[in-house]
C-alpha cells in the first residue's frame, strides 16, 4: 500500500572543508545525496529519498520500515537526522512528466502528416486516451 509520507533516518557527515555534506540512508541501500551545507544537504536528501522510494513503488519492490533513530550508531564525525518526504505531490510530478517515444511511420504517411501540420505528440496522446477510455488527466494509481 502506498503511503503519503515516508520518514527515514539519514546519516549526515561533512566531507571536506568546503562544507560539502554527504548523506546516506541506512535503511535504503544506494540512496545517497550530497549538498553544500546542512540546509542544502537536507533538501538534496529529500529529493534523493523521494526518487528512490518512487522507483521502488513503481517496481513493486519491498519498502523497508525505518530504523529507530536511537538504534543507529553513526561514526564520530557523523550525525543522524530525520528526513520526511510527501509522496503524493512527487508522484503527480513524476506521472505528469513528458516521456519521449520513438515511432515508425511509412515515409509517405509522415510527409502527409507534416503537410497537414499534425502535432504527433498531441495526436498520439488523444488516440491513446480514446483507446483507454480516458477523457482527461487522471491518476493512474
Amino acid at each position: 500500500m502506498l503511503q503519503d509520507f515516508y520518514v527515514y533516518p539519514a546519516i549526515f557527515g561533512y566531507e571536506d572543508e568546503n562544507k560539502q555534506v554527504g548523506v546516506y540512508f541506512p535503511d535504503i541501500p544506494g540512496c545517497t545525496a550530497q549538498g553544500t551545507g546542512y540546509a542544502d544537504a537536507v533538501e538534496q536528501a529529500q529529493g534523493a529519498l523521494s526518487l528512490h522510494l518512487w522507483s521502488m513503488e513503481e517496481d513493486g519492490d519491498y519498502i523497508p520500515a525505518p530504523s529507530r533513530v536511537q538504534d543507529i550508531k553513526p561514526d564520530t564525525d557523523e550525525f543522524v537526522t530525520i528526513v520526511k518526504v510527501f509522496m503524493p505531490a512527487y508522484r503527480k510530478e513524476m506521472d505528469s512528466r513528458a516521456e519521449n517515444k520513438t515511432i515508425t511511420l511509412p515515409h509517405w504517411l509522415n510527409q502527409a502528416a507534416k503537410r497537414a501540420k499534425i502535432n504527433f505528440s498531441q495526436l498520439l496522446q488523444e488516440a491513446i486516451m480514446k483507446k483507454l477510455g480516458i477523457s482527461n488527466e487522471i491518476s493512474i494509481r
